[in-house]
């Protein structure tokens, strides 16, 4: 399973908030610490902030901060809200289900339970969990 940029950058940018708790954090400043685009970090920001896990707060002296503590947002829920398909083979999708295996196969069966594995491994983690170093972090991220 890969997961796409877009579910990475949001891993990372509510890491990022979550060792930057001092103050508010600005997307270029963010996009500098990890070398990515700023213009993808504004989306990530904002869908994250549709989905109520970080606060914007704008005008002079603004930024964005986690809105909820780190430890109570779950890995596996981030991972679900930004990935759009999580379907591993397209027999997952009612509208492919032509194969003529599908009676007898088993593979759609392994594969739906590696993937309920891979969400609950993730389910376990927290975005707390995953800055359980702030100080190392901190460090490496130049803060």
């Amino acid at each position: 399973m890969r997961l796409t940029v877009y579910s990475d950058y949001s891993l990372r940018l509510l890491m990022y908030l979550a060792v930057r708790t001092e103050r508010l954090s600005t997307i270029p400043e963010v996009a500098r610490a990890y070398g990515i685009s700023v213009n993808h970090l504004m989306k990530v920001a904002h869908q994250l902030g549709q989905a109520g896990y970080i606060e914007t707060v704008r005008g002079r002296g603004g930024g964005l901060r986690l809105k909820l503590p780190a430890e109570t947002i779950g890995v596996g829920n981030v991972v679900r809200h930004t990935e759009p398909d999580m379907d591993i083979v397209p027999c997952f999708q009612p509208e492919n289900e032509e194969c003529p295996l599908r009676r007898a196969c088993s593979l759609k069966i392994a594969l739906q339970r590696a993937r309920q594995a891979f969400l609950a491994v993730l389910d376990s983690y927290s975005i707390g969990d995953l800055v359980a170093a702030p100080e190392a972090m901190r460090a490496m991220l130049g803060l």
